[in-house]
């Protein structure tokens, strides 16, 4: 990676947490984050074994939707999502995008500077150098990212050399939280990152049109991948509930005429 590529990379994520008043404290729902300040949609889908992320553009809209795959590997998760975030901001467009391009190795940096930056981590560890792996596990626990993330900013930062963190690079989030004593909130991430998620916003208007009357529970229930009872239940409890019109409300004389010009139809003597 360049110098400049890093520069750039690290630049946009000061700058993004600075913007959002975010600090240098870890980041908790990246999926709410992101849609919270970008305006844009964002979804955790089914996907196949090779697909983690993608960002696609609307232009006629000017609407932007981001999905992630679902996984039982929530570090990784969090990561894709911080990297396509790092495409919208930089205006990446994905037929320019190789498989280790320019644009690919800047948003896989704007990730981990997004994600565990370098202050964030000497606050957590104050002026300690040369610390064991237990700082390692404390660095990953606190910013949910992977082992590797977590050893290259520490060595940025000082607390470890660059042979160390090498080292530390090839350990796995499970053999760090089973050792350390944290491996049922580790289940708890794997959880949650394995759980199919519509995007907010969407869900929100088709409840909205739900209250209107105009989308059917089942279309939010499709949305979610729950069951329509369980969506209907939840509206209920809250006093959401379809403002169907009764057909006693509609006066003939309110309906609008509806002129239907014919003339242009011929008979060709074909019958239905």
């Amino acid at each position: 990676m360049s110098a400049s590529t890093e520069q750039q990379a690290k630049q946009a994520a000061a700058d993004f947490r600075r913007k959002h008043r975010l600090g240098v404290q870890p980041l908790g729902d990246l999926v709410a984050l992101i849609e919270q300040t970008t305006g844009h949609d964002v979804a955790v889908l089914d996907a196949g074994p090779d697909e983690h992320g993608l960002t696609m553009r609307d232009p006629a809209r000017g609407r932007i939707f981001i999905g992630v795959a679902r996984s039982r590997k929530p570090m990784r998760q969090r990561s894709t999502l911080a990297h396509e975030l790092a495409h919208l901001i930089f205006g990446d467009q994905a037929e320019d995008l190789g498989e280790r391009s320019p644009e690919e190795v800047r948003a896989d940096a704007f990730a981990r500077h997004l994600l565990v930056p370098v202050a964030g981590v000497r606050d957590l560890l104050g002026d300690m150098r040369d610390v064991a792996d237990g700082a390692l596990s404390a660095v990953v626990q606190r910013f949910l990212v992977s082992p590797a993330m977590a050893a290259i900013a520490m060595r940025d930062a000082g607390c470890v050399t660059s042979t160390v963190a090498a080292s530390w690079m090839r350990t796995h989030t499970p053999q760090l939280a089973t050792r350390f004593g944290w491996s049922d909130f580790y289940a708890t991430l794997q959880d949650d990152s394995d759980r199919l998620r519509a995007p907010q916003g969407l869900v929100s208007r088709a409840i909205a049109g739900y209250a209107a009357g105009v989308v059917s529970v089942q279309t939010i229930a499709t949305l979610r991948g729950v069951p329509a009872e369980t969506v209907e239940s939840e509206l209920a409890e809250i006093g959401v509930v379809a403002n169907v019109p009764e057909p006693s409300e509609f006066e003939l004389d309110e309906l609008p005429d509806i002129d239907i010009d014919l003339s242009g139809l011929e008979d060709d003597g074909t019958s239905l």
